[in-house]
């Protein structure tokens, strides 16, 4: 990872700065689809500074190569008067790592009732003994809100930013550039 763009959302009178990234992120997880998964990472650079929020700039990590590949592509229809774009650029020398992963919420304990009833063939006072209703977990973390394209429902999809480390650690990331354990660099 030697390069990054960044993708910063231009004020709209008509749209909050949520609804566009929501709109940005949506677009960013389609054409990483069509891309391949594994090479480009994500952040929020802003994320500290944003109040609960993800924060005005999306920033992709990744190869020179891969993001010029990338951004040639068409995935910004319909989103280019909404965002400056600036690079791909180098990333600076002495530049820290960080992890930016996904996390779950377990919110449903219905849900998780109707797969252990499913999965396991026992009876749904069993099921509602093995999972409670206060199992339901609530995370304070910022979101992206998504339409899944298979079912059409919303769904948010929590980020988390893991400190700040020295090294950086190889891997993958997934389609929405996002890792649970390899790092993008942070400056």
């Amino acid at each position: 990872m030697d390069a990054f763009v960044d993708l910063t959302l231009l004020p709209d009178p008509e749209f909050p700065a949520t609804t566009l990234m929501n709109a940005l992120f949506s677009k960013l997880h389609r054409g990483l689809v069509g891309h391949g998964e594994g090479t480009i990472g994500v952040s929020f650079p802003d994320v500290e500074d944003a109040h609960r929020g993800l924060g005005s700039r999306l920033r992709l990590h990744g190869s020179a190569a891969d993001l010029r590949d990338f951004m040639g592509a068409d995935w910004l229809t319909g989103m280019r008067d909404h965002v400056a774009i600036d690079g791909p650029a180098p990333v600076p020398a002495g530049a820290r790592h960080r992890v930016v992963r996904r996390v779950q919420a377990h919110s449903n304990p219905e849900r998780e009732r109707r797969r252990l009833i499913a999965r396991k063939g026992i009876a749904p006072e069993e099921a509602l003994a093995a999972i409670p209703d206060s199992r339901a977990e609530q995370l304070d973390l910022p979101f992206i809100l998504l339409s899944s394209r298979s079912t059409g429902q919303q769904f948010r999809l929590f980020i988390e930013h893991l400190p700040v480390v020295d090294e950086p650690r190889p891997g993958t990331f997934g389609s929405y550039g996002l890792s649970p354990t390899a790092t993008i660099p942070w400056f």
